[in-house]
């Protein structure tokens, strides 16, 4: 299946997909130096809230979908040198609203990440006279 949304994403930031099929998508993300948010090399869990954010939307998979809203729970410290895998489901659809809900685990299994997203589908691209390729 083909990415239709969030093509300009950077990818060593929000992650690689790995796996993508209609409402469903498996997102890989390594976590990197840049990422630590001490010495200790803690990840800032911004970096893994965006792999998250990104997988719920391209389970999505359309244009403009954007975020409205979300529920999470940092389940684990990340930290720097691991892969984390985030598989989103889209568990409703009710006309312009998506119900996705994600989980991220580390290479050794555990869970460190679930949330579920609120997505919108609006018509149009949300800055509106913007394309959405801008």
């Amino acid at each position: 299946m083909k990415v239709r949304t969030h093509q300009a994403i950077d990818n060593n930031l929000c992650g690689r997909v790995i796996d993508l099929s209609l409402n469903s998508c498996v997102v890989e993300l390594e976590l990197v130096p840049e990422m630590r948010a001490d010495s200790s090399g803690l990840v800032h869990g911004g970096f893994v809230f965006g792999a998250a954010d990104y997988a719920a939307m391209l389970a999505v998979n359309e244009p403009n979908v954007v975020l409205g809203s979300s529920d999470v729970r940092f389940m684990k410290p990340c930290r720097v040198g691991e892969r984390l895998r985030f598989d989103a489901l889209v568990d409703s659809s009710t006309g312009k609203k998506r119900v996705v809900s994600t989980q991220a685990k580390n290479s050794d299994g555990d869970v460190v990440f679930t949330g579920n997203f609120i997505c919108i589908v609006p018509e149009r691209h949300v800055l509106g006279h913007l394309s959405a390729s801008a």
